[in-house]
């Protein structure tokens, strides 16, 4: 199968060094609009949709490669060779930010940097481990989602933008989370919201910024702390923001952290 058609592939800008976007849970390639047109200008710019998501190619979504992140970390490094390109500069919003650190991990020498926009290695809370969530907490939630995803998604999706100041986002993203396919939105919400990738944090090798909202639901500071710990030489930023989508909600000061960072890196 075409790795473009699968992953529903857009490539602009221009540069020397490739910029991939990866979104979130329940989102697609659209959530970038904001963030990514600012580094057109320096790089080629890659915008995908995760198989399952978007406008990918839905008959390719298997529920056994799909059972683990660790199929979405494979497909990044299809696009990757599929784009024959040097090393990369890999964006990832929520899930896609532990799905970028597992490629680079399982491929370092094909990524030149990693920026994570709201990340979360786990997010149910274990002894001094704070995730933002009890077990329970996450076990009625993904039931309630299997037993009405549209309702679960009218409710959630506007707790999960946050940015009160505009209630626009919040419908945007209830209404992407509406459009997709609830089977698939069940089963990949059962592999977000149970994995833990903690014990992975000490293997990543690439430079890498750890972007988050000083309030996040999903993804609260005490999040961020524990991944820069972990994460040799990792920079954290915390932007002034209400919510998981700060590439959204704050595309400015998401931005100009992401900027700054490259920059530093000479990239």
């Amino acid at each position: 199968m075409n790795v473009r058609d699968r992953n529903n592939v857009h490539i602009g800008g221009s540069g020397g060094t490739t910029v991939l976007f990866a979104h979130g849970f329940g989102c697609d390639q659209n959530m970038w609009r904001l963030f990514a047109p600012s580094f057109e200008h320096r790089y080629r710019t890659v915008l995908f949709d995760l198989v399952g998501s978007g406008r990918s190619d839905l008959s390719a979504y298997n529920r056994a490669r799909y059972s683990t992140l660790e199929g979405y970390a494979d497909d990044v490094l299809d696009i990757v060779d599929g784009l024959e390109a040097g090393p990369v500069i890999f964006v990832g919003h929520s899930v896609s930010a532990m799905i970028g650190m597992l490629a680079a991990i399982k491929a370092p020498e094909r990524f030149a940097a990693n920026v994570m926009i709201g990340p979360s290695p786990s997010f149910i809370n274990d002894g001094s481990y704070i995730g933002g969530f009890e077990r329970a907490d996450i076990e009625d939630l993904l039931e309630t989602l299997e037993s009405n995803y549209l309702g679960w998604s009218s409710t959630m999706a506007p707790a999960i933008m946050g940015a009160p100041d505009q209630p626009a986002l919040a419908d945007e993203l209830t209404n992407s989370f509406c459009r997709t396919d609830p089977e698939i939105a069940r089963h990949f919400a059962r592999v977000t919201f149970l994995s833990d990738h903690r014990a992975d944090l000490c293997r990543v090798r690439t430079p890498t910024l750890i972007v988050q909202s000083h309030d996040d639901l999903l993804a609260p500071v005490s999040v961020g702390n524990y991944m820069r710990d972990a994460i040799a030489g990792s920079t954290l930023s915390i932007v002034d923001n209400v919510g998981h989508c700060p590439h959204l909600s704050a595309p400015g000061d998401s931005k100009a952290a992401t900027d700054a960072f490259l920059k530093g890196l000479g990239l």
